[in-house]
């Protein structure tokens, strides 16, 4: 569709194709650009034995195992709120004070570390890496119900990140697995950027060709209209407004209501954020990032929509809300 309309563009303004510019979109990060290191706090054997009696023992016992070992960040979270919990009730019960203060250390770590394993649970496994991916094609010109479910789904995870410090229950993630599977069958965000990138190209190129005719020969004289601004006006109601400016208007707000949650859980997270995350989430996510994807979709946007005023207005046809007001027609 867009590549027939900037050609269809060239044909009636009578100029040639220039060369397509095509935009770049970085690539989602490798999973340890994603990851947030962790230093480990380990209790000796003997403090371990010396929990006997706590629900606790059954908890650390637990990580130790040779499935502990391989926990997905998902579950390393929740193991963590679980100890946090459990060490909490076990400080109650223990009359070893060295332990008690073990214990009190331990938590206090784990605390403080919970916004880095949240961090890794959403952006460092698999199904971020999913959603993201652009290997899916083009957003499609139907409207699609999976941008309304995304967007819930990043404003409870928003929520939660900017709770988690009074969070003591591994309970509320509970739902998060079954989320997360999901972004794996979800591929709107990568088919969003590869369309923003395609309506780049596509609008500059056409923007392009309206600048070399305004500055050559004018298409109309005196602002009357003639067979070739005719031609244009049809181009302009059949295909531009009719086709393209639907399929702009729908990629725009869907990219809106998508990356500017993305970029707002990534920010909830900004004191743990890898660097190399950081200069992807804003190339990716920042709606207004100097040099981002959806900045220049925007300033494609705005370029296009002038060039089609300027021609316009030069036959005597002013465009207005998406109509065409004709002076001496």
């Amino acid at each position: 569709m867009l590549e027939a309309y900037t050609s269809r563009l060239g044909y009636v303004l009578d100029v040639s194709l220039p060369p397509a510019e095509t935009v770049t979109v970085q690539t989602f990060p490798r999973p340890r650009d994603r990851r947030v290191d962790i230093e480990e706090l380990d209790i000796s054997m003997l403090s371990f034995l010396s929990l006997y009696g706590c629900e606790l023992q059954v908890v650390v016992a637990e990580r130790n195992s040779i499935l502990g070992r391989v926990m997905t960040p998902l579950n390393e979270l929740r193991y963590q709120l679980r100890f946090i919990d459990k060490a909490n009730q076990c400080v109650s019960v223990l009359d070893n004070e060295s332990l008690i203060n073990k214990l009190r250390l331990a938590m206090q770590h784990k605390r403080e570390n919970l916004a880095a394993y949240f961090w890794n649970a959403i952006w460092a496994d698999e199904p971020m890496a999913a959603l993201l991916t652009r290997s899916n094609g083009l957003y499609p010109i139907a409207t699609n119900p999976k941008v309304s479910e995304l967007s819930l789904q990043l404003d409870a995870l928003i929520r939660l990140s900017e709770q988690l410090d009074t969070l003591s229950d591994e309970a509320v993630f509970d739902g998060l697995g079954e989320m997360q599977q999901s972004w794996i069958f979800n591929p709107v965000p990568g088919q969003l950027l590869n369309s923003a990138s395609l309506l780049i190209t596509q609008l500059n190129q056409g923007s392009e060709m309206m600048l070399q005719r305004l500055q050559s020969r004018p298409l109309c004289y005196q602002h009357k209209s003639n067979t070739q601004s005719e031609r244009l006006k049809g181009l302009f109601f059949s295909v531009y407004i009719g086709r393209v400016q639907p399929y702009l208007a729908k990629t725009s707000q869907a990219g809106e209501q998508v990356f500017s949650r993305l970029q707002q859980l990534a920010m909830s997270q900004k004191t743990v954020m890898p660097d190399t995350f950081e200069t992807y989430q804003r190339h990716a996510f920042a709606v207004e990032a100097e040099g981002s994807v959806w900045q220049q979709l925007n300033k494609a946007i705005q370029l296009h929509t002038e060039r089609w005023q300027q021609l316009l207005t030069q036959c005597g046809m002013e465009p207005v809300a998406g109509q065409l007001r004709g002076r001496g027609l």
